[in-house]
């Protein structure tokens, strides 16, 4: 009786398009494993993302607004959700591979540091000018989890991770959906949430770009995911049209200007890094008090590099109860 994933992987070569990737053709993964029979090999990847202790932690970590109080604010982990629903959509529209799309997605912000990029900034000038989360999600994938064994991911998805942000590009179609998919979810919740927080109203946004990509947030998700579509169908690539990339691309400067770099979603910020600057201090002087994973690296990469590691992964909420047992004094009570 032929087994599960052997009728998925037959059904893929039917049914997909000739650009998609065929799981088939993985170049598989650095460490030797069992196949499984029930699930393919992109299908495990998702799995063990999702089943992983940084894919949880990004429940606590800041998209735009610092450690929001507000419950509907958009965190790491629901940015992570909507990127990937974005993909899948964008993935099944062109018959490209899902599985691959989803575990992509699912992983590409696991090496994200607190409060978002504002202690990606931190960690540049505190460890190193090289620091990014997309290069520290794959060390997260290939050396951090499961106790410092790493995911073991394929090759295909740890490509797509590295590279879904930044000039350089994935090696697969699917690969370069994420990255169209992160930039769409991210322009248009970070309106969302701009909006709830009365920084922006939607009449802020310049008329002729709305005209453009639509006066709503589902309107403009729909008007960038199908121009995706239209673009890249029955193509090599994965593209925009000319006249919604240009309307997209202002969005998003837009949103640089009025948004990410706005007092009041900022405003926090100097005080975000001052404290991360002085937990990477601390524990460079004191690195006997991470944890086992994290001190057992010191001696062969360096403290700082471990550090780093460490400080990187915790939440917004880990970050500040840290810098409160360290550095605040506590009322005596008997």
């Amino acid at each position: 009786m032929q087994n599960t994933c052997s009728l998925f992987l037959e059904r893929e070569k039917e049914t997909l398009s000739p650009y998609a990737f065929l799981t088939s053709e993985t170049r598989g993964r650095d460490e030797a494993y069992v196949p499984c029979d029930i699930r393919t090999e992109f299908q495990r990847d998702r799995d063990r993302i999702t089943h992983c202790q940084s894919f949880r932690r990004l429940m606590h970590k800041t998209q735009v607004f610092l450690a929001p109080a507000g419950d509907h604010y958009r965190t790491r982990l629901t940015h992570t959700l909507e990127v990937t629903q974005i993909a899948r959509i964008i993935a099944r529209a062109l018959r490209l591979n899902e599985d691959l799309t989803e575990a992509a997605a699912l992983g590409h912000d696991l090496g994200h540091t607190p409060f978002g990029h504002s202690g990606e900034d931190a960690m540049q000038e505190l460890f190193s000018k090289d620091f990014t989360h997309y290069k520290q999600s794959l060390r997260v994938v290939e050396k951090l989890e499961r106790n410092g064994k790493g995911l073991n991911l394929t090759w295909e998805v740890r490509d797509a991770i590295v590279n879904h942000t930044g000039k350089c590009m994935a090696s697969t179609l699917e690969g370069v959906i994420v990255k169209f998919a992160d930039r769409i979810a991210y322009i248009n919740h970070d309106i969302d949430d701009a909006c709830r927080a009365g920084i922006l109203s939607v009449e802020d946004i310049p008329k002729d770009l709305r005209e453009v990509l639509g006066e709503t947030h589902s309107r403009r998700i729909n008007t960038m995911v199908s121009s995706v579509i239209r673009a890249s169908t029955d193509a090599p690539a994965i593209a925009m049209e000319p006249e919604v990339w240009d309307a997209t691309d202002r969005l998003r400067g837009f949103l640089y200007a009025n948004v990410y770099t706005n007092s009041i979603a900022k405003g926090e910020e100097s005080r975000a890094k001052q404290m991360l600057a002085f937990l990477f201090e601390y524990y460079v002087k004191h690195p006997e008090q991470m944890p086992e994973l994290y001190r057992r690296g010191c001696e062969e990469e360096g403290v700082a590099r471990c550090v780093c590691d460490f400080v990187s992964g915790m939440t917004d909420r880990y970050a500040i109860e840290s810098f409160q047992k360290l550095f605040i004094p506590h009322v005596w009570s008997h």
